[in-house]
């Protein structure tokens, strides 16, 4: 990002306000949850640390702007690559001018998805391959899909070409798709172990999602059992009763899962984990339990 917009930026808040955090400490001090907790994160940490035998690719899609694509993307990434001990790549397959630089808090890019196209070989180890991509912490490498200029070129035979050469070093990537229906999308959906699916977590995006999956359903090879439904709420107050909309995409064989509104996320920018809101830290490690889990049942 342009040194000179970036400045216009607020410094980060919290995802959610300070009294609510004191209250928790509070009944934690108090109450016996406290163990449980520790359990249940124990028990999560060891699903997201299992060994793969070949690398598993997860596609984060939507069918609609504005439904947080991206910032799960993002969010999953630096949820596997904290837990994991092999090398994690996040993937930008969206030649548009996309956010996820951005949100994983890259300082500089080289090197786009349709570059890599064009370079990779077979006979290259992880040294030169790392060579084309962006560092971030933990582990974690980034693949941008544009440098920030419009008329970047990725098509389909690209893409493949990528992930095909690039899944052997890598034990889990994360691919920021188009939107639905376009062509790289659908082939990432396609070649995918697990996908996630993003839906704002309105009235039209249920009915709009809930289509979607039915059209799924009716591929040659079914993908709904293996998609996860992130329902995203980008305002504080719900105007949805989510159990119930859950329920009915449920119906489809698809699972669902909600993503909180938080402050933090909602403001754009670099995403600090350190300032995610408890209920948001939980959701995405669950979610990228729920969806490692899915991965690894599909060679």
């Amino acid at each position: 990002m342009d040194k000179r917009l970036s400045a216009a930026a607020l410094k980060p808040r919290h995802g959610e306000p300070f009294a609510a955090r004191a209250l928790r400490a509070v009944r934690r001090t108090v109450s016996s949850s406290a163990a449980r907790e520790v359990a249940g994160a124990t028990a999560t940490a060891e699903v997201l640390q299992r060994p793969v035998t070949t690398g598993r690719q997860i596609a984060v899609t939507s069918i609609r702007g504005g439904s947080g694509k991206t910032t799960v993307a993002a969010l999953l990434g630096a949820t596997y690559a904290h837990y994991r001990q092999d090398p994690v790549l996040i993937v930008e397959a969206d030649p548009a001018l996309g956010s996820l630089p951005v949100r994983l808090g890259a300082e500089s890019l080289r090197w786009t998805t349709g570059d890599l196209a064009a370079l990779v070989e077979p006979q290259m180890s992880l040294l030169d391959i790392t060579g084309y991509l962006v560092q971030l912490p933990e582990n974690a490498w980034l693949l941008p899909g544009s440098q920030g200029q419009v008329g970047a070129m990725l098509d389909t035979r690209g893409y493949e070409r990528v992930m095909v050469s690039l899944r052997r070093y890598f034990g889990v990537t994360v691919v920021d798709c188009e939107t639905l229906p376009a062509e790289v999308a659908r082939t990432a959906l396609s070649a995918a172990q697990a996908r996630v699916l993003t839906v704002p977590a309105t009235l039209e995006g249920i009915a709009s999602t809930r289509s979607v999956l039915e059209w799924m359903r009716g591929l040659p090879r079914d993908i709904t059992t293996s998609t996860v439904v992130v329902l995203t709420e980008t305002v504080p107050h719900r105007g949805l009763d989510l159990d119930k909309a859950a329920q009915q995409l449920e119906a489809t064989g698809a699972s669902v899962l909600t993503l909180p509104y938080d402050r933090h996320l909602a403001a754009g920018g670099a995403i600090r984990t350190d300032l995610l809101a408890r209920a948001t830290r939980q959701a995405v490690t669950r979610l990228a339990a729920d969806v490692f889990e899915l991965s690894q049942k599909r060679r």
